[in-house]
This record gives structure tokens, C-alpha cells and sequence, in this order.
């Protein structure tokens, strides 16, 4: 058992030169989906159009992106530009906090988003009264408490037991599966129980997100056109899309090979995970729906004008 006040984060392997393009690399990166998530975030606010529950959601969505790579990757950046690798202790615990929670909220988000999608298309009617202004705002503050009692749980959990031996941690930021492999021997089991409450709780989400599908795809084939499936099924792809990248990313990296220390299998895995939903995101989104396009076509041409209407109260 050692008392350790910091921890050498070893990155990517490589020279000075080789991490310095490394680091511009995930300076591109990061530019990119933060000039990305930052459009979004703008024209689902000064667009008349795009005032529903669905772009509210998307909205948040991209905010929590936004929060969820910064975390990580400046702090990356300036290791590799500087050539220093240290994180103090208590930058080490705001990392795993901040990441998990960030991490947490967006799948709580993808949780409600899937809701939003199976009463527009099961109950078009009542949708309006259903997901007005109020219980939006009760839902994006659910998802953003439930993501940080997990955040506090893990970032608790894990610092409540004793280190022993190395302080080196073979990631570019600190995680959860990397800083179980520094723990005294058998002092791992309550975090351990704590990841799996969390993937079985996960699962308990999904399977949620499974049964809104199934009665959202009830509904579809019920419509009598084609066109009108093809329309209506539309909406809904974006957000699998989403929820198929951030689980599967997810997923691979904590059931992967996180035995296997140093292993650069690891470090692309966390990439994987850590940069790509926040980078993906907004491109899926915009790509795939078309009121989205309209809006970022307006911006490019200087027609877009400011918001003065409030289509659910």
C-alpha cells in the first residue's frame, strides 16, 4: 500500500514528434465536434422550426457531447505538447467523476429520447400534452441528477481503496477499468459490484428502449402507404443510430481486454468510446434529418431568423 498523490498517465507510445501529431490530431478532432455539437446547439435555438421536444432533446444531447470530450481530450493535448504526463489525485477524480457522469446523462438522454419517439409515433395525438415544456424539463433534470449520482458513485467508490505498487496508468486519461488494475488485491470487489449494478441497471434501460421500438414498429407497419412507413420509420433512425454507437462502444471497451496492461487494443478501444459519440453525433443528426439540413442551409445563406415561437408549453 502506497500513498500516491499523482498518477503518470503513459498515452500513446511513440517520439516527441510522433506524440506532437498525435496531439494536433485530437486537437482536429476535438475543433471538430465542438464547432459541430455548437451548430446544433444553435439552430435548434434561434430556429422558429425547430422548437419541439425532439430538437430540445437534441439540443441537450449535443451539450452533454460537448462536456463529455472535454473532459478527456485537452488534458491529452497539453500531456503530449508538453511532453508532461502527470495527473494530480485530484485531477484524476474530477476525470472519472466528470467522465462517468457525462457518460451516465447522455444514455439516461438516449433513454428519454427513445420515449419521445414511441409517444410521436404511437400516440401523435397526445403528444403535445404528453411531452410539454414541464416534463421535458423533469426529464433532462432527471437524466442530469441520475448521471451524477453515478458519476459520485464510481468517482467515490474507486478512491475509497488503497493503491498498491505502480501509480502508472496505461491510458491518456483515467478510467475506471485502468485504475482497478493499480488496487491492493482484493480490495476490488465493491467497485466491481458497482460496474456490474451498473451494466445490469443499463440493461434494465435498454431493454426499455427495446420495448418502445417494438411498439414503435407496431405502428409503422400498421400505416397503410409505403411512403408513409418509410417517412414515419425515418424519424426514428437517427436516434438507433446514436444508441447503437454509444452502447456498442461503450460495451466493447469495459468487456474487452482491460486485463491486458499496455495493450494499444485498450488505448483504441478508449478512443473509441471517449471521442467518437460526441464526434458522430451531430453528423448523424444532421444528415439525417431533414428540418435539421433546412436550418443549417438557412445559416449558410444569412437567412436564418430569430425564434418567436413556443410549440409546446
Amino acid at each position: 500500500m502506497i500513498n500516491i498523490t499523482e498518477f503518470l498517465l503513459m498515452g500513446f507510445p511513440g517520439n516527441q514528434v510522433q506524440q506532437r501529431l498525435c496531439a494536433m490530431l485530437f486537437l482536429l478532432i476535438y475543433l471538430a465536434a465542438l464547432i459541430a455539437n455548437l451548430l446544433v446547439i444553435t439552430i435548434t435555438t434561434i430556429d422558429q422550426h425547430l422548437q419541439s421536444p425532439m430538437f430540445f432533446f437534441l439540443k441537450n444531447l449535443s451539450l452533454i457531447d460537448i462536456c463529455y470530450i472535454s473532459v478527456t481530450i485537452p488534458k491529452s493535448i497539453v500531456n503530449s505538447l508538453t511532453g508532461s504526463h502527470y495527473i494530480s489525485l485530484l485531477g484524476c477524480v474530477s476525470q472519472i467523476f466528470l467522465f462517468i457522469f457525462f457518460a451516465g446523462t447522455e444514455f439516461a438522454l438516449l433513454l428519454v429520447m427513445s420515449y419521445d419517439r414511441y409517444v410521436a409515433i404511437c400516440h401523435p395525438l397526445h403528444y403535445e400534452t404528453i411531452l410539454n415544456r414541464g416534463s421535458c424539463v423533469q426529464m433532462m433534470t432527471a437524466a442530469w441528477l441520475s448521471g451524477c449520482a453515478y458519476g459520485s458513485l464510481h468517482a467515490a467508490g474507486i478512491f475509497s481503496f488503497y493503491f498498491c505498487g505502480s501509480r502508472i496508468v496505461h491510458q491518456f486519461f483515467c478510467d475506471v477499468p485502468s485504475l482497478l488494475l493499480l488496487i491492493c488485491s482484493g480490495e476490488q470487489t465493491l467497485e466491481y459490484a458497482f460496474i456490474i449494478a451498473s451494466f445490469a441497471f443499463s440493461f434494465v434501460c435498454f431493454l426499455f428502449m427495446i420495448v418502445s421500438y417494438v411498439y414503435i414498429f407496431s405502428a409503422v407497419l400498421r400505416i397503410p402507404s409505403a411512403q408513409g412507413k418509410l417517412k414515419t420509420f425515418s424519424t426514428c433512425i437517427p436516434h438507433l443510430l446514436v444508441v447503437t454507437l454509444f452502447l456498442f462502444s461503450g460495451s466493447v471497451t469495459y468487456f474487452g481486454t482491460t486485463h491486458i496492461l499496455a495493450s494499444s487494443q485498450n488505448l483504441f478501444m478508449s478512443l473509441l468510446y471517449s471521442i467518437l459519440p460526441p464526434s458522430i453525433n451531430p453528423l448523424i443528426y444532421s444528415l439525417r434529418n431533414k428540418d435539421l439540413r433546412a436550418a443549417l442551409c438557412k445559416i449558410l445563406h444569412g437567412k436564418m431568423l430569430p425564434s418567436t415561437q413556443i410549440p409546446f408549453k
